[in-house]
């Protein structure tokens, strides 16, 4: 009786999708350790490492299945998505009501690897079992299994996370890899020992998951509240971050990946001394360049000089500034400055802009994120300020936040060395935000200045600043400082702001 021809063409299909669910767990797990932990370096370094291991080990344990290969592939596939349709709910809520976060996320990466690691081997050996168009087969199963893995790559960071966020897209993704397991019990029906089995497990999983895939939203919501003090009243994941805005009482909070940006109650604590401290270098300025800044309540300040004829204000991501012009209370609070006909808003990276900036600023005022990640820390190098500095007319000033000095001491003082590398002079200066500490600023610019001669800028409505308090801005207690020569500076090949950053994080 001649054999019936093998069709190796859903095993292909198979390969692709179980290679696109592979590359997002991955990444599911690796980008929320960043997001919940911060240092991404170390988080994905970590989840790259041990799944590739654990991918090996899978692989040599893949030898020792030599029975039942369809039920076997049909069962890892199952488990695969199980596993990783509940990988970034178990996580959050490890690190919600737990300490034991870092064993759950190894144990996770390591059970996901270990049986993702089966899979291509079970399917090259089911393909040499049939011993029809060996070699053909095999070349494509590896070519839809890199495929597979450029295309949830992509799909993952442009379309899953800022869609889905992610808790559903583990649900979504779950869901595809159960697919896969699908296509091998109808497909491959009379070459299963098990199907009857494999048919009402298949059918109660996809159920269970579809269920939680369809109330992720509300997953995700009642999660993201455990992680936040106050009542979450709008929430986002945009293509650069997850963007969360609370509320209690009167006090309206921005939180960029879980790191606050604003407080309604004192922003204007840190917005005042950010932007009237080197106004009071230049108080006839014309042109300023706000970095960062997309809530606009450093454009708030600016727009008090009538003298300040434009302020450019570039931000990266696009969410942020709409929400900040478009929200009410936001908008109130920053006196509508994002619609202000002064105000020129670009969407771009803050190097990328200062490469190719045909114009030059009389100030320049740097309000970026807190650089706990390498994307952040290129633009607290010696490179970005060589930058700054060649878009500054002769005699400009430039001033960066700089993390807290009390709190962050090392990452404060590498930013001002590293500043200081590029520019002839540097002030520190320091200031009390109760949301968030005491906070630091660095002030720079090539012509010679004193911080004692310098005053408060006349004629300006101010909250919190006074002549009494403004000199004060400029001391710093013993319990402040460090040893400048063991502080090292932070370049593009060398990120040494980072380690310091994390570093004084982990002795908090």
């Amino acid at each position: 009786m001649e054999q019936k021809p093998f069709n190796a063409t859903p095993l292909l299909f198979t390969t692709l999708l179980i290679s696109i669910c592979s590359i997002v767990y991955e990444l599911i797990i690796g980008s929320l350790s960043s997001y919940l932990l911060g240092n991404s370096i170390t988080q994905f370094s970590i989840t790259i490492g041990l799944y590739l291991f654990a991918m090996g080990i899978g692989s040599y344990v893949s030898k020792y299945l030599n029975k039942h290969l369809f039920d076997t592939f049909t069962l890892v596939e199952i488990l695969v998505g199980i596993l990783g349709s509940f990988s970034s709910l178990l996580l959050f809520i490890c690190h919600i009501y737990t300490n034991i976060y870092p064993l759950v996320m190894y144990l996770m990466i390591l059970s996901i690897g270990l049986l993702v690691g089966v899979e291509i081997p079970l399917l090259v050996r089911i393909i040499e079992g049939h011993k029809q168009n060996i070699k053909s087969n095999i070349a494509n199963l590896f070519a839809f299994d890199y495929i597979g893995g450029l295309i949830g790559s992509i799909a993952f960071p442009l379309l899953l996370l800022p869609r889905l966020g992610y808790v559903t897209t583990g649900f979504v993704t779950g869901l595809i890899n159960l697919i896969a397991a699908a296509i091998i019990v109808f497909r491959y029906r009379d070459k299963l020992r098990y199907r009857h089995f494999f048919q009402n497990i298949l059918f109660l999983c996809f159920a269970g998951v579809l269920t939680f895939t369809l109330i992720g939203d509300y997953l995700t919501e009642n999660l993201e509240s455990g992680l936040y003090r106050d009542k979450i009243v709008y929430t986002k994941q945009s293509l650069y971050q997850k963007i969360v805005l609370t509320k209690h009482k009167d006090d309206l909070r921005l939180f960029l990946d879980g790191n606050v940006q604003f407080s309604s109650a004192d922003e204007y604590r840190y917005h005042e001394p950010l932007v009237h401290v080197p106004m009071a270098v230049n108080p006839q300025a014309k042109q300023v360049l706000l970095l960062g800044a997309g809530d606009g309540l450093a454009a708030k300040q600016l727009l008090r000089y009538p003298n300040v004829e434009s302020i450019t204000l570039i931000d990266l991501d696009e969410a942020v500034v709409t929400l900040c012009r478009e929200h009410p209370e936001i908008s109130r609070l920053n006196e509508g400055a994002l619609s202000h006909p002064k105000v020129k808003v670009v969407l771009e990276d803050a190097f990328t802009y200062l490469e190719r900036a045909e114009n030059k600023y009389d100030v320049v005022i740097i309000d970026l994120p807190d650089p706990n990640n390498d994307a952040l820390n290129k633009l607290y190098t010696t490179s970005f300020y060589r930058l700054v500095k060649l878009n500054l007319v002769k005699g400009g000033v430039m001033v960066t936040q700089s993390n807290s000095p009390y709190f962050t001491k090392n990452a404060f003082w590498c930013i001002y060395k590293t500043v200081g590398e590029e520019f002839e002079y540097v002030i520190p200066y320091h200031v009390n935000v109760p949301s968030f500490g005491d906070w630091g600023f660095n002030l720079a610019t090539d012509i010679r200045i004193d911080a004692d001669s310098l005053r408060l800028p006349p004629n300006v409505d101010y909250k919190y600043l006074n002549e009494s308090n403004f000199s004060s801005l400029f001391r710093f207690a013993n319990d402040e400082k460090v040893d400048l020569e063991k502080i090292k500076i932070n370049t593009l090949f060398k990120p040494v702001l980072i380690g310091y950053y994390e570093g004084d994080i982990g002795r908090m």
